[in-house]
């Protein structure tokens, strides 16, 4: 298949990928900023922060998980550029009614046009990076992508303080209307190569069958004992029948032979993996040193700034190496440290919160390193035409995997004990950690070297006539 960006010129699509960028920050950014305004909206609706949360936090980042991969299918068939349009309205649509909610099942239902709205915008925004920038220009996007993610995630919770302390929590919503406001209008500028568009029905049952099988493997991993098991069974029922629909449908939602590239399939498992621990030191390290030191919120944010800054700034450098040096070597590089970084956390005694300081920057950057890396290789091997289905199964697999290392968190860590027993508690969830991470290396080494993207593409399966527009 001819490649989209033959004979397009970067700079002509720019301004739309600057309107993108800021558009897809905001699902990050929405997902971390509202946590700080849950004890204010509890005092206005009238209800405990646990029912908020659950409300404003939790149905977010399920309706994330689950509608990005039908989001990612709907940009191969409309359009990515139309998508990221439509899913700035609907992002905008739910943060005016959230504005304007005065009760929580309404609050609710704005997270979720929120979340519906994010999970159109982000994996047409990858699929933009892939489709309008040429080979050579790349990594940098995805690097940039990958710096731009993490600081609005990072950023989410000091600026949701501010505008909370400043002009209250219906703040945390309509803040997102003139950032979408700026974004339409670069969007609307933007020079645009033609879109392959699909034509046929759309795989609906496809649809609803993964999001059902999302849903209640989310559940699961969020529920204690029987109704955990319970779950997980109704899930793995509903997954088989998700694979049935998916084998039997003219134009999947998610085509199973996007992972019999090895490239796609190394690059997508390595940052599921690399979320998931990620993810979950970033909540299992605030209560360790809670239980040691009782650190304050200030405290522990001071120190978690270290891995974030790390990941930003290493991701924007990490973007134009694997230009130079190929995927391959730079995420086995970036796995190396990672993994250093953890065996640092293990030795520690924690005497010190400040020891924390070092293994978390190691940290950062291992993930800044990887992110760009894996990313470039596994959208690289995919045909332009799929790209949105195949950027859609990517952020599914991240959020995924930042759930399941929460859950198993939950599981895992027991911090009712004394000092040394949470110690040990903390030493035994690294060592699993440090598991996870070599098998995120193992991806690694699968990662095309530095001629390896414009190979593999060569070297994928074209699409059959069915998948083909």
């Amino acid at each position: 298949m001819a490649d989209q960006t033959a004979g397009l010129r970067p700079r002509t699509v720019v301004v739309g990928i600057v309107g993108a960028l800021m558009t897809a920050s905001l699902m990050p950014l929405n997902s971390t900023m509202v946590a700080v305004a849950v004890p204010s909206i509890a005092q206005t609706v009238g209800h405990g922060a646990a029912a908020v949360t659950q409300a404003v936090v939790s149905t977010y980042l399920i309706a994330a998980i689950a509608l990005q991969s039908p989001g990612g299918k709907l940009g191969d068939r409309l359009g990515h550029w139309r998508v990221l349009t439509i899913g700035q309205a609907v992002v905008g649509g739910g943060a005016v009614l959230g504005f304007l909610a005065t009760s929580l099942p309404v609050l609710a239902g704005a997270r979720v046009l929120m979340a519906t709205g994010g999970a159109l915008a982000v994996p047409a925004t990858l699929a933009l990076l892939r489709v309008s920038l040429p080979p050579d220009r790349r990594g940098r996007a995805f690097g940039t992508f990958g710096a731009v993610m993490a600081l609005a995630a990072a950023l989410g919770p000091v600026v949701g303080g501010i505008l909370v302390d400043a002009f209250g929590w219906e703040a945390v919503f309509v803040v997102n209307v003139p950032v979408l406001a700026v974004a339409a209008f670069l969007v609307a500028s933007a020079t645009r190569a033609p879109e392959v568009r699909r034509t046929g029905r759309f795989d609906t049952r496809g649809s609803i069958s993964l999001t059902v099988t999302l849903l209640l493997l989310v559940l699961a991993a969020q529920q204690r004992g029987v109704t955990s098991v319970v779950l997980l069974l109704a899930g793995v029922g509903a997954g088989i029948v998700f694979a049935t629909l998916e084998r039997r449908a003219e134009d999947p939602v998610v085509a199973f032979d996007l992972f019999a590239s090895r490239s796609f399939a190394a690059g997508t498992l390595l940052i599921c993996l690399q979320n998931l621990v990620m993810y979950a030191l970033l909540v299992e390290i605030p209560l360790v040193l809670d239980a040691r030191f009782d650190l304050g919120a200030r405290a522990t944010g001071l120190i978690l700034i270290w891995l974030m800054v790390a990941m930003v700034v290493t991701s924007l450098v990490a973007g134009r190496l694997t230009e130079q040096v190929g995927a391959r070597a730079l995420a086995v590089t970036g796995s190396l440290i990672c993994l250093v970084a953890l065996v640092v956390l293990r030795v520690v005694d924690l005497s010190s919160a400040g020891q924390v300081r070092l293994p978390l920057a190691l940290l950062g950057v291992g993930l800044g390193l990887c992110g760009p890396a894996a990313q470039t290789a596994s959208l690289s091997a995919i045909a332009s035409s799929r790209s949105g289905m195949a950027a859609g199964v990517s952020s599914t697999m991240r959020y995924l995997g930042g759930v399941v290392g929460i859950a198993f968190l939950g599981r895992a860590l027991d911090l009712d004990g004394t000092r040394a027993d949470v110690l040990g508690e903390h030493h035994h969830v690294v060592e699993v950690f440090l598991g996870v991470l070599v098998l995120g290396l193992l991806c690694a080494t699968r990662l095309p070297g530095a001629a390896g993207p414009r190979q593999t593409s060569r070297r994928v399966r074209r699409p059959t006539s069915r998948s083909t527009s």
